[in-house]
């Protein structure tokens, strides 16, 4: 593992602890060696996880449609910004520049992104661990839903259970490092259903 990408809000949000832990995340990255992809903002969380990994020594590695660098949300001073055309090509980008996803709090677009990393990974498109840092219970009602899949019998287990979930940046970093994907969905050795 060499790069993680982070998924957070662009926003702050209400809840101090939001900020808090998303400048731990930058900073614990960097001190680890590992290289920061996200989403190439300067703005809410973003902007926190990028500024903290670069205060700690740490490369950062944006990802952003060329609409929004117009719109002037871009963070100027990352080690690379990579422009592309649309968000399709944002999240694709940033998937093969990544070699582990790991979601902070924030909006809709957060959760899609972690989402459609989650099904690539259930699906065998790739192998890379997900995860969440649970800042304030943040997730906990979403983890209940995903939970809610399986035992509706959409999901097996084994996509429930590969979702890494911490209170904090470095444990989810030091399980992501300890990670073994499950057979992908379509296999023979699929889990069931």
């Amino acid at each position: 593992m060499k790069n993680i990408c982070v998924f957070c809000g662009s926003s702050p949000g209400a809840d101090p602890k939001f900020m808090q832990e998303a400048v731990l995340c930058g900073t614990a990255i960097a001190h680890v060696g590992l290289t920061l992809v996200y989403g190439g903002g300067k703005t809410g969380l973003m902007g926190a996880v990028a500024d903290a990994a670069l205060a700690a020594g740490g490369r950062v590695l944006g990802v952003m449609p060329e609409d929004l660098v117009n719109a002037e949300i871009a963070h100027r001073g990352l080690t690379e910004l990579h422009v592309v055309q649309s968000m399709h090509e944002r999240k694709l980008k940033m998937a093969d520049l990544s070699d582990a996803f790991l979601c902070l709090p924030g909006g809709p677009g957060t959760f899609e992104e972690i989402f459609e990393q989650w099904t690539w990974a259930l699906l065998g498109i790739h192998a890379k661990p997900c995860g969440f840092v649970n800042t304030s219970g943040y997730y906990d009602l979403m983890a209940q839903t995903i939970q809610k899949m399986a035992d509706s019998g959409f999901i097996a287990q084994a996509y429930v259970d590969m979702l890494i979930y911490a209170d904090a940046t470095e444990p989810a970093l030091e399980a992501f490092r300890n990670y073994v994907a499950p057979p992908p969905k379509w296999s023979n050795a699929k889990p069931q259903p």
